[in-house]
């Protein structure tokens, strides 16, 4: 293994040329150093960092037009979306800092792939798959911490020097970093980088030709520089897990015995019975009616945020932000004009909140956790009530 300068390392596996180049996402020098190699070595193949859906997000700039977002509300989609956006937002600003399009360097590697001819392989692992697979090792409380810790980059305005952004693709402080990440929540490395470090590797070493280019972020290139030498299963990787039984059982079992309690409760004491029922509304109804007003949802929205959040508490498969969201686009639907202006709005903590698509996405989001905090503590509310009212 052979390493040029401290960003392009040359490996050779099963009589295979691999050439690794490690960028960081927002940089200039990283746009030009990809043009370089790439012109210079006229590789077979050059492999970059992106799955087909961020691939399509970066060369189709009406890619908005076509977004249905009644339909990523029903299917549940809307937080994994917004943080989607949130994410964007802050690389977004580094890049406008540094004056360059966020991904710039994984354009080049496409343009310049094109220049040369060689083949275009898109390595990565849908992000879809990935958001899913963090998803479901994630707590709720892990979801919402990890919701409101991506809000607040939102207000980080420090500038990064172009040294500094020169100095995180070194391996020793990446090394740190990454240490501290798999201390502070070792699943969200595992999935974010530690599985997509055997995926990009596995698809490059396999990629057709017998000189591979890989563009890639200089925080893969010591793990995939390991896992080359490994083999993985893509189907494995690729894999979301159903929801696991217990869930299941712990999602409907709270919610009857909810019931169950309310109803003993009426039995010997109407009273009391209906205490626990009104704490319950009030409790639901109120925190994601606020979820909702937080997000600056129409009054109506709110309404229905109180409304719904009762009823939804009691059915997994339903969700007081779904019937809030819905609402919201119905009173305040996007125009053709919110869709393209997301990619700008999203760069301001104001614009997030002005837009009514990235508005609508907030609404579902914050009503959603005011009614799972207020099933929490109606919950709680209502056991006080049933042991005062028995024992």
């Amino acid at each position: 293994m052979a390493t040029d300068g401290n960003n392009v390392h040359r490996l050779e596996i099963d009589g295979k040329e691999i050439i690794l180049i490690g960028t960081a996402h927002v940089s200039p020098k990283s746009v030009d150093e990809v043009k370089e190699v790439i012109q210079s070595e006229r590789p077979d193949t050059v492999c970059v960092e992106l799955c087909q859906p961020r691939y399509q997000s970066i060369t189709d700039t009406d890619r908005w037009k076509n977004t249905d977002i009644f339909k990523i509300i029903k299917e549940g989609k809307a937080m994994l979306l917004l943080i989607n956006l949130i994410l964007s937002s802050y690389q977004k600003r580094l890049a406008q800092q540094f004056g360059v399009q966020p991904g710039q360097e994984m354009i080049q590697g496409i343009n310049s792939a094109n220049e040369v001819g060689a083949t275009l392989c898109l390595a990565d692992r849908e992000i879809h798959t990935t958001m899913l697979r963090l998803w479901r090792g994630v707590s709720f409380w892990g979801k919402v911490k990890l919701l409101f810790e991506i809000i607040l980059s939102m207000f980080d305005t420090e500038e990064i020097s172009e040294e500094e952004m020169e100095k995180m693709k070194g391996q020793d402080m990446l090394t740190a970093a990454l240490s501290e990440l798999s201390r502070v929540s070792p699943k969200f490395k595992s999935v974010l980088i530690d599985e997509r470090d055997q995926y990009l590797a596995e698809k490059i070493k396999t990629a057709p030709g017998n000189k591979v280019v890989a563009v890639l972020g200089a925080g893969h290139v010591h793990g995939i520089k390991k896992e080359l030498y490994r083999e993985h299963d893509l189907a494995q990787l690729s894999q979301v897990a159903p929801t696991p039984i217990i869930t299941k059982i712990i999602g409907w079992g709270i919610p009857l015995l909810i019931i169950a309690i309310i109803a003993s409760t009426f039995s010997v004491d109407k009273s009391a019975g209906l205490d626990q029922l009104v704490s319950w509304v009030l409790w639901n109804g109120s925190l994601s009616a606020l979820g909702a007003l937080i997000a600056l949802g129409h009054p109506l929205t709110v309404l229905t945020a109180f409304i719904a959040a009762p009823v939804t508490s009691l059915n997994p498969m339903l969700a007081a932000g779904w019937f809030a969201g819905i609402t919201e686009a119905f009173i305040r639907k996007p125009n053709v004009r919110d869709f393209e202006n997301i990619s700008e709005d999203i760069f301001s903590f104001k614009g997030f909140w002005r837009n009514k698509v990235t508005r609508i996405l907030l609404v579902v989001v914050l009503a959603n956790i005011g009614s799972s905090l207020g099933t929490y503590i109606g919950g709680a509310e209502i056991l006080r009530r049933f042991f005062h009212t028995f024992f």
